[in-house]
């Protein structure tokens, strides 16, 4: 009864850990990218031709689709504000979602596991709550706490456009065209800076 108690406790105890950690994370703000594949977060341009660029923005696991594309627009407006133009197009665009899978081991009791010596058999599953695992010795789901691995999904977005830039007004009906001053002013009270330190 108290090894079952302390595999509770320790369970109880990576959750709470786990959800602190979780509420700390905060959607990717609007800055220049940094990071390194799929841990690039930020917005980044690579210019083509005088009127012509490759945008992207890419957020964290916490950042939604719909603020990346957000995002995007803006970074693509300011570009065309800040290279004398007044409108874009944007000849192509695309949002990308990566996905990535963690496995975390289950809680392993006391005197059992990989660093004990102590083998047993062990039946793996896969449940509604992800792959789990049940042994003689601990019970698992079956019978109690741990044994199983958790294992989740993270899931995040990058978009990706290429914009051409033009002065005068966009023509009428192109519904590729998009007035930059027009989108900051829309936009830009929903755009999250980074905050100062």
């Amino acid at each position: 009864m108290l090894r079952r108690l302390s595999r509770r406790a320790l369970v109880v105890a990576l959750a709470a850990s786990t959800t602190v950690v979780a509420g700390c994370a905060t959607e990717t703000a609007y800055r220049p990218a940094t990071g390194s594949g799929f841990y690039r977060t930020g917005y980044s341009d690579t210019r083509i031709t005088p009127n012509r660029y490759r945008v992207t923005f890419a957020g964290n696991s916490v950042t939604d689709r719909d603020v990346v594309e957000r995002y995007l627009l803006f970074r693509a407006s300011e570009l065309t504000v800040q290279n004398g133009y007044d409108y874009f197009v944007m000849a192509d665009r695309d949002t990308d979602r990566q996905a990535r899978t963690y496995s975390t081991p289950g809680a392993w009791g006391p005197g059992f596991g990989p660093y004990s010596g102590l083998w047993g058999p062990r039946w793996g599953f896969y449940g509604s709550f992800g792959y789990r695992s049940w042994d003689p010795f601990w019970g698992g789901p079956w019978g109690g706490w741990g044994g199983g691995a958790d294992i989740r999904t993270v899931d995040r977005y990058e978009a990706s456009a290429e914009i051409v830039m033009f002065r005068g007004k966009p023509q009428p009906g192109n519904v590729r065209a998009f007035d930059a001053r027009q989108v900051i002013d829309t936009l830009g009270p929903t755009i999250k800076l980074p905050q100062a330190r």
